[in-house]
């Protein structure tokens, strides 16, 4: 055995607190499970388990060593899985959760270009506005939005959301363009009642987060909705700047309020932590990261 093998063993004795035990769980024999703490431990010249004839019990140096190297083992035997994954053509179906506006216009793109790569692979997009239950819904990944709540989940940061302030041309020829965000009192703010603190927007004022509120004669439940109010010049908006990237492209919006930006929302690749994560689900998430395209490229005026 070599020495990832032989802390492999270590940690099986440890967690089942005994050889024979861990033997039956490496499915190996007793004697092979002995030697490879015995060569662990004259490696490293000091005892790590004391064996007597009823218990094993591991030593101070075994305690410290467990703690020390259990995520190294981890991250190394994932470092593994991932090189050997590389050599397996990906198939298969594989199913990827994501945000009902998200999806079709940043998912599905990539997505697309994925399968022309990866001709075995199918994907199916599950599209929801909720952080759904990956095993529950036969997720495969995930991508969410947002700061990521505890969990058992893996996540891959693959980039990060700006959150605007916008409005129409037509709006700002009419009614001019707020220089600071105590002015937006003065216009027409159209406001998504979807959640209750979104008549208050948040702003980065002398160094520190405030909220400001603000209100109009236009209020939508649904996101799109909003924007298309905006558009139609009927306020000024709120928004992840995903949302109207292509709006701010065609110029049919313009930002402002750009200097007192609150810090970008993360967007993460997660999915549930598996002994061996299939090569179709690594693939894909390598790829995400590659193909994604954050906001700090575009307009800040």
């Amino acid at each position: 055995m070599d020495a990832f093998d032989n802390i492999a063993v270590f940690l099986a004795i440890y967690e089942s607190n005994g050889l024979s035990a861990a033997a039956r769980q490496l499915n190996r024999s007793l004697q092979a499970v002995s030697r490879a703490l015995m060569g662990l431990e004259g490696e490293m010249g000091v005892q790590l388990i004391r064996r007597t004839t009823r218990h094993c019990t591991p030593t101070e140096a075994g305690v410290a060593f467990y703690h020390r190297v259990k995520p190294a083992y981890a991250e190394l035997r994932e470092a593994k899985l991932e090189v050997a994954n590389r050599r397996v053509e990906p198939k298969g179906l594989l199913r990827v959760g994501a945000s009902v506006q998200f999806a079709p216009t940043y998912l599905v793109p990539i997505a697309a270009k994925f399968m022309k790569r990866f001709p075995m692979v199918n994907i199916e997009v599950v599209m929801s506005d909720n952080f759904v239950d990956m095993i529950e819904a036969n997720l495969d990944l995930a991508l969410r939005i947002g700061t990521l709540p505890d969990s058992d989940l893996r996540a891959r940061r693959l980039g990060e959301f700006r959150r605007v302030v916008y409005g129409s041309p037509s709006y700002f020829a009419q009614h001019g363009r707020p220089e600071k965000p105590d002015e937006l009192k003065d216009h027409q703010c159209v406001v998504r009642t979807a959640a209750g603190s979104d008549a208050k927007w948040p702003f980065l004022i002398d160094g520190g987060l405030r909220s400001v509120s603000v209100s109009g004669r236009f209020r939508a439940s649904d996101s799109a909705a909003v924007v298309q109010a905006v558009v139609e010049g009927l306020g000024i908006g709120f928004t992840p700047l995903w949302q109207i990237r292509d709006l701010l492209e065609r110029s049919k919006l313009e930002l402002v309020l750009t200097t007192y930006e609150v810090a970008p929302v993360p967007i993460h690749a997660v999915w549930a932590e598996y002994r061996h994560v299939p090569a179709k689900t690594r693939q894909f998430i390598d790829f995400l990261e590659a193909e994604f395209v954050d906001d700090h490229a575009l307009p800040t005026t």
